[in-house]
């Protein structure tokens, strides 16, 4: 397979430069139409599509929903994939930090959570906090009451060649990496985890970089 001549690094709705402060309008379908409206624009038929955190989730729905657009999926830090105890969990746990940062802003919003996480994550977060609208991202914290897949049986539907790469805190468990990649009938793990030993994006980009280019070109 080979890898696309131009790659483009869109922001997600309600984040970083991107307004939107309406809840509503974070959904997974909106998310998923976002893409799609921007290969429309871009006048792309078919790409491959690369997500981490949310984006994962967002890659995962836009497979299962546009197929015949998706060529292949790579996932970094795959999305927990909740019964329905823990949905409301993650709701009350969404409407929390949204309580926090229309409170107190978004650095508060996060400070709770980014112990938790890998140290590449919090820098990635860190920096994108100074570009972001607060509204928008109270806003976007609806997402956690709208379900993205109500089981991991959901993804056998996705049928494009899909790379897993495990997160490593409990919003995105290496388990759920590990198990992702087996209902998916063209999935493949790579057993490169997202840990503390990764302190910046050009690290992760170093990480992950050479198995997405031996997943894309087919390379063994």
């Amino acid at each position: 397979m080979p890898i696309a001549a131009r790659w483009y690094g869109p922001t997600l709705r309600g984040y970083g430069w991107s307004v939107c402060t309406d809840p509503a309008r974070h959904t997974w379908a909106r998310y998923v139409d976002d893409v799609m409206r921007l290969l429309d624009h871009l006048g792309i038929a078919r790409a491959a599509l690369a997500g981490a955190g949310l984006g994962s989730t967002i890659t995962l729905r836009t497979a299962a929903g546009y197929p015949e657009r998706v060529l292949a999926a790579v996932l970094i830090g795959v999305e927990d994939i909740e019964d329905d105890e823990a949905e409301q969990a993650e709701i009350r746990f969404l409407d929390e930090f949204a309580a926090r940062v229309e409170a107190d802003g978004i650095e508060a919003g996060w400070e709770l959570i980014l112990a938790g996480f890998p140290p590449v994550v919090g820098a990635m977060v860190r920096d994108a906090i100074p570009r972001s609208d607060p509204a928008s991202i109270v806003a976007a914290a609806a997402i956690g009451h709208d379900r993205s897949f109500r089981s991991m049986d959901e993804l056998a539907t996705i049928t494009a060649p899909t790379l897993v790469f495990p997160g490593t805190d409990p919003r995105h468990p290496t388990a759920l990496a590990e198990g992702a990649a087996e209902p998916l009938p063209n999935g493949r793990p790579a057993m490169i985890p997202i840990g503390d030993d990764l302190i910046t994006a050009e690290d992760l980009a170093r990480a992950t970089a050479p198995a997405i280019r031996e997943f894309l070109t087919g390379r063994s």
